[in-house]
């Protein structure tokens, strides 16, 4: 099999995983939902500090090491790192921080820090669950089993909610994920394309199986099952790089046949090294899908709008799909933002939240 198509194959499985991981939150949200209690799941942050240790593991003993022998910039080669710490410390901080959940004691308070619309929070609401009179924009999580103040969403991946309290937290946190992601995913690719360069590759031309000269493409570098028949030896050199050189052979050919594989030998530089290929074609998918992620709730943080308060909207997309049929009520009540202060303003809002102090009352 190709190694083109192998790696094809790889990514769809990476997408396949991600498909089936949200679908299987989704299930144990309903589980929660049907059992009417808590119900947590800390195999997700299991999960997430196993797959970012494999990543940085891989990263620190391939990538970061070529990357030294060829030069490259000492700080940069460090970013990953210094990203991965800053995000281990808001990782914890969003998993143990109180997203601002609503009890007895602090209800009272609360309820004065945003107005009601009557459209999507009625004023002199309760909770059915805890019994609880609900502020605006707070939201009952059945997974937690709590009442959360400026309820976001739930996330599996911390294991807690996102709420009024913790959002700031969250938001670093998923800015330094995508940041790590996307800086290993550059360096990764930088070390591959180095190699390419240095070896004036693409000036190259090599016989394909009818015997034929053809141009070095994109193609031929990220496959080359068919030379390795043709040639029958492996050998590959890095004779263009400091340090030592890498060599293997199973036989001794010609000196004509050994330049001619020295310049063929960089044909085979993303099959010598299958665990940066790999390795890169995760955190590109990766951060693919966290940028898209952070973009949409920089937009929400941006406007003052909550994950909850823009699904339950009255444009949301359900009502637009147009497979949907959607009848409009006979008084339709048009739901506006009336929380947003600028962009400042609602940024201030988020890393500076309001939080009650109890002051005891002097007799």
């Amino acid at each position: 099999m190709d190694f083109l198509v192998l790696f094809l194959f790889y990514l769809a499985f990476l997408l396949i995983c991600v498909i089936m991981i949200c679908i299987f939150t989704k299930s144990q949200r309903l589980t929660a939902v049907a059992l009417g209690g808590a119900q947590v799941h800390p195999a997700f942050v299991g999960l997430h500090l196993l797959l970012q240790g494999l990543v940085y593991a891989e990263y620190t003993c391939e990538v970061f090491g070529y990357c030294r022998e060829l030069e490259f910039s000492l700080p940069c080669l460090l970013l990953p790192y210094l990203l991965l710490s800053v995000n281990l410390v808001f990782f914890t901080l969003t998993c143990a921080a109180n997203p601002g959940t609503i009890t007895k004691a602090n209800e009272s308070l609360l309820l004065q820090v945003y107005k009601f619309d009557a459209v999507m929070f009625p004023k002199n609401s309760r909770c059915s669950t805890c019994g609880l009179r609900k502020p605006a924009r707070s939201k009952h999580c059945r997974v937690c089993d709590r009442c959360v103040h400026r309820f976001d969403h739930h996330c599996v991946w911390v294991n807690n909610c996102i709420g009024a309290w913790n959002t700031r937290y969250f938001l670093v946190y998923l800015l330094t994920l995508t940041a790590s992601a996307a800086s290993i995913a550059i360096l990764s690719a930088a070390f591959l394309l180095h190699l390419v360069a240095v070896s004036d590759l693409y000036q190259e031309t090599y016989l394909d199986d009818l015997g034929h000269f053809q141009a070095v493409d994109t193609v031929f570098l990220v496959q080359a099952d068919h030379v390795y028949s043709q040639v029958g030896v492996i050998y590959w050199v890095m004779l263009s790089l400091p340090g030592p050189t890498l060599l293997k052979e199973t036989d001794c050919p010609s000196p004509e046949a050994t330049n001619h594989l020295q310049r063929l030998s960089y044909g085979h530089l993303f099959l010598a090294f299958p665990r940066i290929v790999f390795l890169l074609g995760f955190v590109v998918v990766l951060s693919l899908l966290l940028a898209g992620y952070l973009c949409f709730v920089l937009y929400l943080a941006a406007t003052n709008q909550t994950t909850n308060e823009w699904y339950k909207g009255d444009w949301a997309w359900c009502q637009h799909w147009p497979l949907v049929t959607w009848s409009p009520p006979a008084e339709p009540q048009t739901h506006q933002n009336i929380h947003s202060h600028g962009f400042w303003g609602n940024l201030r809002e988020i890393f500076l939240p309001t939080i009650p102090s109890y002051k005891k009352k002097k007799k």
